[in-house]
């Protein structure tokens, strides 16, 4: 285990910026997981941990050690790619006792922990295979056997899930939960999926055109989002974002009012999270819409509500339903989350 220090790290290749400015501590064993759209810099982030990307300027540390000048073969971290990277003419075994051959140790040695990560990723029935005889699941297992092996400071996951069919991906995930907790790891991993961030992550971090928009534990994030971004990002279905303007002790969204104290004339981004956001019958005193389109999730079902042309709203209800297309509805908003207009910064 080891802990990582980010002190005003920029990444920049010629005039493009892909990193500006990250400050970060992450704590010893923690599971750190980096989200963001593609192109936002979370990969060439976990590169620079990595070694196989050089910083610009600032100053990376583990355990307290910098080591912007250190190649990656010195740094004590494993990766772990998307394409998992697996030698096709070696045994399970072979591909992941490879590091420790690199290393020179003795046979026995490197047959030992083969096979103490083995027993770790259920692959002891598998050594004596080839990775063309092998599912995804396995040779995803197989990837992470050979970081395992070598006991690092710090392992790094590039997008390691999202070669798997749904159902690979949530047993997946449930493995590295127990990796996580059988080893006490530092990890931080890469991915684009947000159910991933949020059921793997201690803390996630949310990058945006290679700006740190906020880090913090799931909770945090979908709770108290610090920017609309942040707010569309996390959550799924993302959060209903509306423009209104205040009037006295209400705004107002299409014709109906909200009860939000607002100074007059002010206007503001408020955010309702889909299970914020209750369907009932039309009322005077309620925002009213008109149901669109029914996304029936089997417990549970996703009612897009269109408020005006071009505007809709998204509500989780549970099934069954007795709503039909076209039928009118009220909105009631539960949490309300407010943002400014023009920066999205939360108020």
């Amino acid at each position: 285990m080891a802990s990582l220090s980010f002190e005003g790290v920029h990444k920049r290749y010629g005039e493009t910026v892909v990193l500006e400015r990250v400050d970060l501590e992450v704590s010893s064993g923690e599971y750190l997981v980096l989200v963001g759209p593609s192109g936002c810099g979370k990969s060439t982030l976990l590169r620079c941990i990595a070694g196989l990307e050089v910083i610009t300027s600032g100053t990376l540390s583990i355990d307290e050690i910098p080591v912007n000048d250190l190649p990656p073969r010195a740094r004590d971290v494993a990766m772990v790619f998307q394409s998992y990277a697996l030698y096709p003419h070696m045994t399970v075994a072979q591909n992941v006792g490879f590091p420790l051959r690199i290393q020179k140790l003795p046979p026995d040695r490197i047959a030992a922990a083969v096979a103490e990560a083995a027993q770790l990723l259920d692959l002891t029935e598998l050594l004596d295979r080839f990775p063309s005889q092998l599912s995804g699941g396995q040779r995803q297992r197989v990837a992470m056997g050979r970081a395992i092996v070598r006991r690092p400071k710090v392992f790094l996951f590039d997008e390691p899930l999202s070669n798997l069919d749904a159902s690979l991906r949530h047993h997946m995930r449930v493995e590295l939960k127990r990796l996580h907790r059988s080893l006490g790891a530092t990890i931080v991993h890469v991915t684009h999926d947000q159910v991933e961030a949020l059921t793997l992550a201690d803390r996630i971090l949310v990058l945006h055109e290679g700006i740190v928009q906020q880090v913090g534990t799931p909770r945090e994030l979908f709770e108290a989002p610090a920017n609309t971004f942040v707010a569309r990002f996390i959550g799924a279905p993302s959060m209903n974002l509306l423009q209104v303007t205040g009037h006295g002790d209400h705004c107002r969204v299409r014709d109906s009012d909200i009860r939000l104290p607002l100074a007059s004339d002010v206007a503001l981004t408020i955010g309702v999270r889909p299970t914020d956001l209750m369907l009932t019958e039309p009322r005077d005193d309620l925002p009213v819409g008109t149901v669109d389109v029914i996304e029936s999730h089997g417990a549970e079902a996703m009612v897009h509500v269109l408020l005006a042309p071009g505007r809709w709203v998204v509500a989780r209800a549970p099934e069954p339903l007795s709503l039909e297309v076209g039928q009118q509805v009220g909105l009631r908003l539960g949490t309300v989350h407010r943002f400014d207009p023009e920066t999205g910064v939360r108020l």
